[in-house]
């Protein structure tokens, strides 16, 4: 039996989610709220019904949680995160008619300025729900954490 197999037969056997199956959780949550509302309404609207549907997903998440930056090492600062999900996936939402790649890189700037292994940008504002999987460079086996 290899490695990897293993540990997704024990994440398995124990009920701990990989990163995998957390991210495709909160997109399913954050499809549910699109379809609902549809795109027009301000970040803050989407922010509660996401909370509310991750909670009815039973996904363990902090809401506007104070995020500490560092830069080499040091802190430099703080900034609030629209969503910790399971203390392993940074989720930022965004209300804007389309992303741009200004806002891919803003995103990214997080994930690794906050040192998480992987972070969701979900873009609510378009006529179709967009979303992305940011990768932190730092953690190329992210879904054994």
């Amino acid at each position: 039996m290899n490695g990897q197999f293993a540990y997704f037969a024990i994440t398995y056997y124990l009920g701990v989610m990989t990163i995998d199956e957390i991210t495709y959780k909160i997109n399913g949550c954050a499809m549910k709220v699109h379809n609902t509302l549809g795109n027009g309404f301000q970040e803050v609207i989407y922010q509660r019904c996401l909370a509310v549907e991750m909670e009815r997903s039973q996904l363990v998440f902090g809401r506007e949680i104070e995020q500490i930056i560092y830069y080499d090492g040091l802190e430099v600062g703080a900034r609030r995160a629209d969503f910790v999900v399971e203390g392993r996936i940074i989720v930022e939402l965004k209300a804007l008619i389309d992303l741009e790649p200004v806002h891919l890189a803003q995103a990214k700037n997080y994930v690794v300025a906050y040192d998480f292994p992987v972070g969701l940008l979900i873009n609510f504002g378009a006529m179709k729900l967009q979303y992305n999987k940011i990768y932190n460079p730092k953690y190329p086996n992210y879904n054994l954490l």
